[in-house]
């Protein structure tokens, strides 16, 4: 076993957490940090005690000692250009999601990681939450038998979704319900999707964001996926929940199959916190995941040594780079969808590198 050293670029909210992680981690040998924000590069520096510290990320990639970067740069315009330097240097590169904004982005990630030999992996944590792994085992050891129908619901508060939706103009589905894209498809593997039809729903977003001039952004969109096994799932997503609670999340999980069905309730409510200051709060309902104590609220701090590991003991990575351009292929037709209010057939086998797009995908 033999520590290495790692990079952070972008040290906000997740890069925060994967910072801290990493500092602490025996496997990590030194740590070097990337932050454009000078106040946030001091507090996590003090934090973290990094070997270097700045505001260039390039700098990084002249650090031969350097193996694995974590990107998690926001926004999410950041993703391709970032990822294709560090992996053109030849660094192992753990990427928050999405892989890209791109097909062609994502094609082109995926031959640079093949030509460098190297470790891509995609911050999909929800693979790390042991009731989502709990529902694919129940699929893989045949608890349930085969699978016929599944449904995921996840919605986040208003505040997070204003946050998230002002950063770039992309929609629950490439920003929310990706995770749950990603966990069915990963479920219910080898299976592939042909065919998607979504709907948006507008509301509280859509008034804020005309009244300043902007673009409607929808409230929830629900999609509805159908693969090559014949099974038909649905994931719905929203980012308008009221403000009660601090960065909350809350997801339901149905999967039905022929001998059984598991249901998972993620809302957060098994922890309750009750004062007379402030009254009844779900304190635990973070999301990724906030520090408490001597570990994490969430999943991603696992996920962040999952990576380091995968790299270190050259084992394979959870999320490969070929099932997020997938997810990414699924979200982007579900976005086409609902804009022609029309099914979507996806191409029934992956397209070759470079030449796929948007326009690959066929309204039925």
């Amino acid at each position: 076993m033999k520590p290495i050293e790692v990079a952070v670029i972008g040290t906000g909210w997740c890069g925060g957490i994967r910072a801290e992680t990493l500092a602490a981690h025996p496997l990590v040998k030194a740590l070097h940090l990337a932050e454009i924000n000078k106040v946030r590069l001091q507090e996590i520096k003090a934090k973290t005690k990094p070997k270097t510290a700045g505001t260039e990320y390039k700098e990084l990639l002249k650090k031969t000692e350097i193996e694995a970067v974590y990107i998690s740069a926001t926004p999410e315009t950041t993703h391709y250009p970032i990822a294709r330097d560090c992996l053109a240097a030849g660094k192992h590169v753990f990427l928050e999601k999405p892989i890209a904004l791109t097909l062609e982005e994502a094609d082109e990630l995926i031959e640079l990681k093949n030509k460098k030999k190297v470790k891509f992996s995609i911050g999909y944590s929800q693979r790390f939450n042991p009731k989502f792994a709990y529902v694919r085992q129940c699929i893989r050891d045949g608890t349930i038998g085969r699978p016929v129908s599944a449904l995921v619901s996840r919605h986040i508060t208003r505040s997070l979704g204003k946050k998230i939706s002002g950063r770039v103009k992309l929609s629950p589905a490439a920003m929310e319900s990706t995770h749950d894209l990603d966990f069915l498809l990963w479920c219910l593997e080898p299976a592939r999707p042909v065919r998607v039809y979504s709907q948006q729903n507008f509301g509280v977003l859509k008034e804020e964001s005309e009244s300043k001039g902007g673009p409607p952004i929808p409230d929830t969109q629900w999609i509805t996926v159908t693969l090559d096994s014949g099974l038909t799932f649905v994931v719905g997503g929203g980012w308008t929940l009221p403000l009660g609670y601090p960065n909350f999340s809350t997801t339901w999980i149905e999967m039905v199959g022929t001998e059984g069905a598991v249901m998972v309730d993620d809302s957060h409510r098994d922890v309750v916190l009750n004062t007379v200051k402030k009254g009844m709060q779900l304190p635990m309902s973070t999301m990724p995941g906030e520090f408490v104590e001597h570990t994490y609220a969430g999943a991603m701090a696992p996920e962040t040594v999952h990576f380091l590991e995968a790299v270190v003991y050259d084992r394979p990575v959870l999320v490969t780079p070929e099932h997020a351009r997938m997810v990414m292929e699924v979200y982007l037709a579900a976005d086409l969808s609902a804009e022609r209010n029309a099914a979507v057939d996806l191409p029934c086998e992956k397209p070759r590198s470079g030449s796929a797009s948007r326009s690959s995908a066929r309204a039925a």
